[in-house]
C-alpha cells in the first residue's frame, strides 16, 4: 500500500489517506490529495510499484497513472521510469515479486534524487537572489504551493525562500491564495506557519498593489512543464504575476528540476492545459471545517444555480517574461531554447556518469 498525507485536508487535518491500487492512486491524484510536479512523479513511480506488488496489469496501471493530470510532466516521467525498470527486469527473467522489487527501487531512487535536487535548486536559487539583490532583506511573492508539500525535499520555489530566511535574508514572503482551491492560503501559509517564517496572505487580486507600493522586490514560483523554448505552465494566476513583474522591474523566477523541462514540446502553445470542473470555481469547497449541512469536500454554491465557469488549472508564461529559470544543474538566465538545450544535455551527461 502507498501511504499519503491528504493534502485536501490540510491545514485543518493532518490526516493519512493509505491507497491499496493504481486506482486509488489516481483518483488521489485527479482529487488533488497528491499534488505538486516533483512528488506526482514520485507518487506515479511508487504507484507502478504498487501495481506490481499486487499482481496488477502494470502496464495498464502505468497508462492510467501516466495520464492521470495531462499538465505536469513529471507524473508521466516518474511512472515511465519506474515502468520502464520493471519491464527491463521482466525481460532480463526476473519472476514477478523480484521485477515489483525493481520497479520500487526505481520509486525510491527517484525520491532521494528529488530531494538532492531540491537542496541544489535552494543553493542556486539563493545564490541567484543575492546576485539580484544584494543586501538582503529580501520581500519575495510566491503563488500557489512549493515546499515539502510537492517534493521529496523541501520544495522548489518554496525551498529557496526558505533557505533566504534561515540565513536571514528574508524579510517578507507574500503568498498569493492560489483561488479557486486556495492552495497558498491553506497549503504554503501551514508550510510557511511551521518553519517560523515571517509571511503574509493575500488575495490574489491584490498583487498588483503590492508591485505598485514597491513591496515585492523577487517573484518565484515553481513549474508544472517547461516547453523545450522555456514557455512555464504553472498554476494559472502565475502569467498575471509575470506581467505585474516585468512592469515593475521585478525579477520573477521559475523554479524546478530538470524533470520538469519537456523537450517534446516545443512552446508554449504546444502544452496541454488541464481544465478542471466548473464546481471549483461556483462553490467555496469545505476541505476540514464543520458546516452544518454541508460535508468535508463539499461545497456552498456562492454562483447562480447553472453559472459556467471557467477554470483552467494552469497558465502559460512566455519565456521572455521570465528572467531566470533555477534547477538543480543551475541557473539559466536569459531563458533561452538553446540554453535549456545545452540545460538539460548537461543534466543527462550528469546522469549518465
Amino acid at each position: 500500500m502507498l501511504v499519503l498525507l491528504d493534502q485536501t485536508r490540510l491545514p485543518g487535518e493532518e490526516t493519512e489517506l493509505v491507497c491499496t491500487d493504481a486506482p486509488a492512486l489516481v483518483q488521489a491524484i485527479r482529487t488533488l490529495a497528491v499534488r505538486g510536479a516533483p512528488l506526482l512523479g514520485i507518487a506515479g513511480a511508487y504507484g507502478v510499484a504498487l501495481a506490481a506488488a499486487r499482481g496488477f496489469d502494470v502496464d495498464e496501471a502505468a497508462d492510467a497513472l501516466a495520464n492521470a493530470r495531462p499538465t505536469a510532466v513529471n507524473l508521466a516521467y516518474g511512472v515511465r521510469r519506474a515502468h520502464a525498470a520493471y519491464r527491463d527486469a521482466v525481460t532480463a527473467g526476473a519472476d514477478a515479486t523480484d521485477a515489483a522489487r525493481v520497479a520500487l527501487a526505481a520509486a525510491r531512487a527517484l525520491h532521494q534524487e528529488d530531494a538532492e535536487a531540491s537542496r541544489r535548486m535552494a543553493a542556486h536559487g539563493l545564490a541567484l537572489l543575492d546576485e539580484l539583490l544584494p543586501g538582503g532583506g529580501h520581500r519575495v511573492l510566491t503563488h500557489c504551493n512549493t515546499g515539502a508539500l510537492v517534493s521529496g525535499g523541501e520544495g522548489t520555489a518554496f525551498a529557496v525562500a526558505l533557505a533566504a530566511h534561515r540565513v536571514g535574508r528574508l524579510r517578507r514572503l507574500w503568498v498569493d491564495e492560489t483561488r479557486p482551491l486556495l492552495q497558498g492560503a491553506r497549503l504554503t501559509a501551514y508550510e510557511a506557519a511551521r518553519n517560523g517564517m515571517a509571511y503574509t496572505l493575500l488575495t490574489d487580486n491584490a498583487a498588483g498593489s503590492l508591485f505598485a507600493g514597491g513591496e515585492v522586490d523577487a517573484v518565484l514560483i515553481g513549474a508544472d512543464r517547461i516547453a523545450a523554448d522555456g514557455s512555464v505552465a504553472n498554476k494559472v494566476g502565475s502569467y498575471p504575476l509575470a506581467v505585474l513583474a516585468r512592469y515593475h522591474h521585478v525579477p520573477f523566477i521559475v523554479v524546478a528540476p530538470v524533470t520538469t523541462v519537456d523537450p517534446e514540446t516545443p512552446d508554449g502553445a504546444s502544452i496541454e492545459v488541464e481544465q478542471r470542473g466548473g464546481h471549483e470555481v461556483t462553490e467555496v469547497t469545505v476541505p476540514f471545517v464543520p458546516v452544518t449541512g454541508v460535508e468535508a469536500g463539499g461545497g456552498i454554491p456562492v454562483a447562480p444555480l447553472g453559472t459556467q465557469a471557467y477554470n483552467p488549472a494552469f497558465d502559460v508564461t512566455p519565456p521572455e517574461l521570465v528572467t531566470a529559470i533555477v534547477t538543480e544543474e543551475g541557473v539559466v538566465s536569459p531563458v533561452t531554447r538553446e540554453g535549456l538545450a545545452e540545460l538539460c544535455a548537461r543534466s543527462r551527461q550528469v546522469t549518465i556518469s
